[in-house]
Formats: structure tokens, C-alpha cells, sequence
């Protein structure tokens, strides 16, 4: 019998903490949100080590959990909305002064606005390289739903692309 892979905690967090929070960020939108996300995703991981089966195990259940936090501290922001709370795009928007190009942010706006389940299914298919297969198991839906919620994204941001990112679209 082939002995149980163990991984590390710290192994798991150098590896992964930049793939895991990158799903986070895209999902919430808000960098300050995506930490928690984040760190709630590794002390959930820090839970359950002794049932991590190998690497891919390890990789599925990361972004199978990072998805899931993700998507319920969206809920939990609508539900507990407060003066105090503001919405993704006022004070909490995405910046990378050198890194990112304005077109980047800009489409990293208009992947903010699309809704839940399309957001994370385009999220893990163009960031994250899934297959749709891949997909559907990480988010626990039928195959169908997510290539639909990915048909659905990817035209939704197609329109609003094109309504709004005109400056630099080429005239022919």
C-alpha cells in the first residue's frame, strides 16, 4: 500500500496563498475581503490536512473552499449592508499602480459586475485554467450549469465591454 501523502501547513500556504487569494480578490472584488477569505481558506485547510490525499487533492480542495468563502462573504456583505459598508466599486476598488494596465483594470471592473456564479466560473476557467469538468466538481453544480453560468459570463462581459471599453476598441 502506497504510503498517505502529509502535507505541510506552511508547504500549503507558500504554494497556493497567491492562487488563493487571487480567486478571492476576483470573486469579491475587494482586496481587504479577499485577505479574510484568504485566511479563512487556510485555517479551514489547517483543519483538515490529515484528509488532503495528494497534491491535486490538495490544489481541487483549495479552490473548491476559496470559491465557497468567497461567495458567502458576498452574501454576508449584502445581508449585513450598513453606513459603514461600502459597495465594491466606491472605496474598495482594485488597485495595481505598476503592475496592471488601465484596459486591466478596467475589464477587472467589469468581471466585478457580473453575477456570483458566473463570476467564479470565469474566474476558474480563464485565471485558474479549469476545465469545465474541473469546474463543475469544485463547485458541486452539473456540467451544464457551469457551461452555461461560463456562456452566460462570457457574453454579459462581451456587451459590456463593448459599451464600455470603446477607447480601446479599433475602428476598421
Amino acid at each position: 500500500m502506497a504510503p498517505h501523502w502529509q502535507p505541510g501547513f506552511e508547504q500549503l500556504v507558500d504554494q497556493h496563498q497567491s492562487m488563493v487569494f487571487s480567486i478571492a480578490l476576483r470573486i469579491t472584488g475587494d482586496h481587504g475581503l479577499a485577505e479574510e477569505v484568504a485566511q479563512d481558506v487556510f485555517l479551514e485547510v489547517d483543519r483538515h490536512l490529515s484528509q488532503l490525499d495528494s497534491p491535486d487533492h490538495a490544489l481541487f480542495w483549495l479552490r473548491r473552499v476559496a470559491v465557497s468563502r468567497s461567495t458567502d462573504a458576498l452574501r454576508r456583505r449584502l445581508v449585513r449592508r450598513t453606513a459603514d459598508w461600502v459597495e465594491i466599486s466606491d472605496h474598495h476598488h482594485v488597485t495595481r499602480e505598476d503592475s496592471a494596465s488601465p484596459l486591466g483594470t478596467r475589464i477587472e471592473q467589469l468581471l466585478a459586475t457580473l453575477p456570483e456564479p458566473q463570476r467564479a466560473a470565469v474566474v476558474l476557467r480563464y485565471q485558474e485554467d479549469m476545465s469545465p469538468d474541473e469546474i463543475a466538481a469544485a463547485l458541486d453544480a452539473p456540467l451544464a450549469t457551469v457551461k452555461s453560468h461560463l456562456q452566460r459570463g462570457l457574453k454579459l462581459l462581451r456587451a459590456k465591454a463593448s459599451h464600455h471599453l470603446r477607447e480601446y476598441i479599433r475602428e476598421a
